[in-house]
């Protein structure tokens, strides 16, 4: 059936200097460090199956509708559970060097699920099926009123009155299948909000995007211990609210917001002295990787406490070791302490106070890897990396 299309009530456009578009990167002797992902998912390798996930370049075009239930009326206003999230598009362009802008277009009414919430059995470690059936509800729920030819992917805000739609998935389809198709047009991916939200807050958005942009999780799904065991508060994708949580710049130069200009690897015994400017700023040079193996590399960069790392509790260069062969989820990213026996600050966490100061230095002896921090600046650090 064709529906006319109700013109939205509320757009985060993006502005004229907010319309760009990424080249792809040249490829030089930084190939050389660049890791092949081996999980068929997201990982950390840098051949991301664009077929499937989703380009992280230029303006994303995304839907935000908003959903109530039989058993759980809304009794808000959508603007007030969408002033929840939407800010992360302005932290993701911010983080992205302006490469990404997500266009969040806003149709702020409530459409009325057809089940109960609890009938749609939101849990930890549901199934893709059964979270594709909530997302096809809510799109033919809303339907009439949205034209989703128009959109690179959907946002699915709940009241928040509607307790058992719990936690904040992301779905990305599974080709040859059916799907979810509206208005003669497949939604490959979706963000559908749950009431962690309240917890998160706006860079829920960075979070849950990266994943349609092929990025895998950073934290640990066997928790333990401690879930933040792995990469602390230093990336979105691990620690949501940590007080660095600007993305790596592993996943910068993956997703293409980093260059290959901007890396230098060195893959062969050697050595080299880099000028590391800090990753919070666009330009200069970002990354020093020393490769290991055929999934493996360490990688050292600057970290200051600037736009999204604000408040960093420590700043320095950071080093951790990739390996692109691990699942997400389960530390495919490790950070090194430069103080493990050390009480973080007050307020900090574990991994928190991480990077090395001028006049330490990082080695692993097994892999013939040494990272010698020379000296620091207010815009970054200056490390000697070598490999036996």
């Amino acid at each position: 059936m064709t529906h006319a299309k109700a013109s939205p009530m509320s757009e985060r456009a993006s502005p004229a200097s907010k319309a760009v578009s990424t080249p792809p990167p040249s490829r030089g002797h930084a190939a050389a460090c660049a890791l092949p992902g081996t999980t068929g998912w997201t990982d950390e390798g840098h051949r991301t199956d664009y077929s499937v996930f989703q380009r992280p370049a230029g303006t994303v075009k995304a839907a935000m509708i908003f959903v109530d239930f039989p058993d759980a009326p809304a009794t808000e206003s959508p603007a007030d559970d969408a002033a929840q999230v939407t800010p992360g598009a302005d932290w993701v362009w911010q983080a992205s060097y302006g490469e990404a802008w997500l266009a969040i277009t806003q149709y702020p009414h409530w459409v009325r699920m057809p089940h109960d919430s609890t009938d749609y059995h939101f849990q930890r470690g549901f199934s893709h099926e059964t979270h594709e059936a909530y997302i096809r509800d809510a799109v033919a729920a809303a339907d009439p009123g949205v034209d989703f030819s128009r959109y690179d992917m959907v946002y699915v805000m709940p009241t928040r009155n509607a307790s058992a739609i719990s936690f904040t998935p992301t779905y990305i389809y599974e080709p040859g299948t059916p799907g979810v198709v509206a208005d003669g047009k497949r939604i490959k991916w979706s963000v559908t909000f749950g009431q962690d939200m309240w917890h998160w807050g706006p860079k829920l958005i960075g979070h849950e995007t990266a994943h349609t942009f092929g990025l895998p999780d950073l934290y640990a799904f066997d928790v333990r211990d401690d879930a933040h065991r792995f990469v602390g508060g230093w990336d979105v994708m691990g620690l949501i609210s940590g007080a660095g949580p600007q993305y790596f710049g592993w996943e910068s130069w993956k997703l293409g917001w980093t260059r290959d200009s901007q890396v230098v690897c060195r893959a062969s015994a050697g050595s080299d002295t880099v000028r590391l400017s800090a990753v919070e700023r666009a330009g200069g040079t970002k990354l020093a990787v020393v490769r290991t193996g055929p999934t493996t590399a360490y990688v050292v960069e600057s970290r200051r406490a600037d736009l999204a790392d604000k408040g960093a509790c420590a700043t320095g260069a950071l080093v951790y070791k990739v390996d692109s062969s691990v699942e997400t989820g389960k530390g495919p990213i490790h950070v090194m302490d430069a103080k493990p026996g050390a009480t973080p600050p007050s307020g900090c966490r574990p991994l928190d106070d991480a990077p090395y100061q001028a006049g330490q230095s990082f080695t692993d002896p097994g892999a013939g890897v040494r990272i010698d921090v020379l000296h620091a600046d207010r815009s970054g650090d200056t490390v000697r990396v070598t490999k036996a």
